[in-house]
C-alpha cells in the first residue's frame, strides 16, 4: 500500500490540526468526510491512447506491489538498458501519482496503470480498458481498525466505520460485511443516525484520511466511529497512536481479495499487441527478478519511493508478486488457496449492488489472454509453479480470530441429519463455504450444529426422566448435521478435511423464531491473521 494512498479514488482533503494538548499526535493531519456517492462517477468517454514515438507511459501509485514493472524497467525513466527496449524495441515511462486517473486513461491520456480487480466491476461499462496480467496479491497492506472491544465483523452491526468509497478498502469491508450477513447502510455525516442492523459507512478522500478521521474520534473522546479500514502503514499508526484504545481487527494477510492487475487503455492494447506483449513478459519478469533475489533491487526500489532497505523489505514483505503460473491460474479460476479473477470480479459487483455501479458487465470484457498465452511458450515460464502459503501472523501474541459468523439455515427435515441436495439454496451454501477457504490460505471453518426439539415436549409428557436422553440425541443429531455438510464440501468441493471442525450444539441455543430457523449450522470462518 502506498504512502500517501494506493488507488485513491479522490485527492485528500487535510486540515492541519493545532490542537497539541491531547495524548495522541501534535499537528497530526486530521481529514474530513467527503460527500458520500449515491452512484460510481462518470469517466470521461473512451479513446485510444496513441504513444509519442516509442515511448509508453504508464501511471503507478506509490506500492511496493508495482515494484516488478520498476526493476523491468531500471527506474521510472525511459532508458535502453530496460528489458522492454532490449527485447521489445520501445520504452516505458513510469509515473507515481496518488490521483484518481480513471478518466485520463479511459480517454487516452495514458497507455496504462494498476488498480485492483473490484475497481472494474465499479466503473463496469464505462471503463474500457484490458487486464491482461495479475500484478500480485495485497499481503496485509489492507486492514480493519477497531476500538478495543470490538472483536469480529459481527460486533459492527449497527456501528460505523470510515474509509474511501470505491477503493479497495471499501470493497474489502463490504465483502467481509457480505460473509458476515451484514447489509450496508452509507451515511453522509457522523451526526446521521445509523441503521442498527447494518454496517454503517462514511467516507473520506482516502484510505489515510479514514485513518486520520477515527484517530481524531479517539482523541476527543468521542463514540461515533468504531473503527476506520484503511492501508499500511496507517493501519499501524492509528493501533500505535490510539494508546491502547483501538486494535488491528484482521488484514488481507490471509485474506486474498485484494488482487491488483495491470489495465491498458483498450484502443492502444488492440493496436499494438505487440507492445502489450511484452508490457506483460516484462512485469512478469520484473516480479520473478525481486522473487529471486529481493536484497539485489532494495537500492532501486528505495530510490524510486524514497524508503531506505528496511522500509522496501517491510514494504515488500506485504506483497505477494505474481509469476506467470499464478497469471494463468487466477484468470483460469484454478488458482488453489487464492481468490480469482471471476470470483473477486462477482463479489465485487455483488458487494456494491446495482443501485450504486448499474448493471455490471461480464468479467471477460476486460480480459486479453493473448500475451499470456505467448509466455506460455517460453521455457523459463512455463515451467514455474503456482505457490501462495500461509504467512504467519507478525503480531504479538496472535492467534487465529473468528472474524466472521455466518448463520446458515441449511434444508434438514425435522430429526434426521441428511441434508436435502434438491435444495437449490443448501448447493449454492456449500460453494459459498468452500469459497471462504479458497480465497484465505491456512484459514479453517467451525461448523456448529443446531437443532429443534420437534417431537421433544410429546416425549417429555410421557416420560419426565427421558428429558436428558433427548438433550443427548439432539446434540448428536446437530453434530450429524455438520458432518454431513463436512462431507458434501470434501466430496464435491474437494476441501481439505484437515481445515473443517465441527461442534454440535443441540437444542442449547435457540433463535425463537420456531423450528425451521433452529434447524441450523452456524458457520465461524477463523482467518490467521
Amino acid at each position: 500500500m502506498s504512502q500517501l494512498g494506493k488507488h485513491a479514488g479522490l485527492l485528500a482533503v487535510l486540515i492541519v490540526s493545532s490542537a497539541s494538548a491531547t495524548t495522541f499526535a501534535q499537528e497530526k493531519p486530521v481529514a474530513e468526510l467527503v460527500e458520500t456517492l449515491k452512484e460510481v462517477r462518470k469517466l470521461t468517454p473512451a479513446a485510444a491512447y496513441k504513444p509519442a514515438g516509442n515511448i509508453v507511459e504508464i501511471e503507478l501509485s506509490e506500492y511496493a506491489g508495482y515494484s516488478g514493472l520498476i526493476v523491468a524497467n531500471g527506474g521510472l525513466e525511459p532508458s535502453e538498458d530496460s528489458t522492454f527496449f532490449k527485447k521489445f524495441g520501445f520504452k516505458l515511462k513510469l509515473t507515481l501519482s496518488e490521483e484518481e486517473s480513471w478518466s485520463a486513461l479511459n480517454s487516452g491520456k495514458m497507455a496504462g496503470s494498476a488498480t485492483t480487480v473490484d475497481v472494474l466491476a465499479a466503473y463496469g461499462n464505462q471503463f474500457e480498458v484490458v487486464a491482461p496480467a495479475l500484478i500480485g496479491f495485497s499481503r496485509g497492506a489492507d486492514g480493519i481498525v477497531v476500538r478495543k472491544e470490538f472483536k469480529s465483523i459481527n460486533d459492527l452491526r449497527g456501528k460505523i466505520l470510515s474509509t474511501a468509497q470505491f477503493t479497495e478498502a471499501d470493497f474489502f469491508i463490504r465483502y467481509l460485511a457480505q460473509v458476515a450477513g451484514l447489509e450496508v447502510n452509507m451515511l453522509a455525516t457522523l451526526d446521521e443516525r445509523p441503521d442498527p442492523q447494518k454496517l454503517n459507512l462514511v467516507f473520506c478522500a482516502d484510505g489515510f484520511a479514514s485513518g486520520d478521521l477515527f484517530l481524531r474520534e479517539l482523541a476527543e473522546g468521542k463514540n461515533r466511529l468504531a473503527g476506520c479500514v484503511t492501508w499500511a502503514p496507517k493501519t499501524t499508526e492509528v493501533v500505535e497512536k490510539s494508546l491502547g484504545k483501538a486494535r488491528l481487527l484482521t488484514t488481507s494477510l490471509n485474506l486474498l481479495i485484494v488482487a491488483d492487475v495491470l489495465i491498458l487503455n483498450k484502443g492502444f492494447a488492440q493496436a499494438n499487441p505487440e507492445k502489450v506483449n511484452g508490457i506483460v513478459e516484462g512485469l512478469i519478469t520484473g516480479n520473478s527478478m525481486i522473487r529471486e533475489q529481493p536484497d539485489k533491487y532494495l537500492d532501486l526500489i528505495g530510490k524510486v519511493f524514497k524508503w531506505d532497505a528496511e522500509e522496501v523489505r517491510t514494504q515488500l514483505a506485504k506483497v505477494h508478486l505474481a509469476n506467470y503460473a499464478e497469471n494463468q491460474a487466477f484468470f483460469n479460476g484454478k488458482i488453489d488457496s487464492a481468490g480469482s479473477y471471476g470470483y473477486i470480479y462477482e463479489r465485487a459487483a455483488q458487494a456494491y449492488g446495482p443501485k450504486l455501479i448499474g448493471a455490471v458487465p461480464d468479467s471477460e470484457k476486460f480480459l486479453d489472454a493473448s500475451p499470456l498465452k505467448v509466455l506460455g511458450s517460453i521455457s523459463r515460464f512455463a515451467t514455474q509453479t503456482a505457490s501462495i502459503k500461509p504467512i504467519p501472523s507478525d503480531r504479538r501474541n496472535a492467534e487465529p480470530i473468528d472474524i466472521t459468523t455466518r448463520n446458515v439455515v441449511f434444508q434438514f427435515k425435522p430429526n434426521v441429519a441428511q441434508l436435502e441436495m434438491t435444495s437449490e439454496f443448501n448447493r449454492k451454501e456449500l460453494a459459498e463455504v468452500a469459497s471462504y477457504l479458497r480465497v484465505s490460505p491456512g484459514s479453517k471453518i467451525l461448523l456448529r450444529g443446531h437443532a429443534d426439539g420437534s417431537g421433544r415436549k410429546e416425549q417429555e409428557a410421557f416420560d419426565p426422566a427421558s428429558i436428558p436422553d433427548w438433550m443427548i440425541t439432539l446434540k448428536g443429531l446437530s453434530k450429524d448435521r455438520c458432518s454431513e455438510i463436512r462431507r458434501y464440501l470434501v466430496d464435491q468441493h474437494k476441501v481439505d478435511p484437515s481445515r473443517i471442525q465441527t461442534e454440535g450444539v443441540g437444542i442449547a441455543e435457540p433463535t425463537g423464531k420456531g423450528p425451521k430457523a433452529d434447524r441450523r449450522v452456524e458457520v465461524k470462518w477463523i482467518i490467521i491473521d
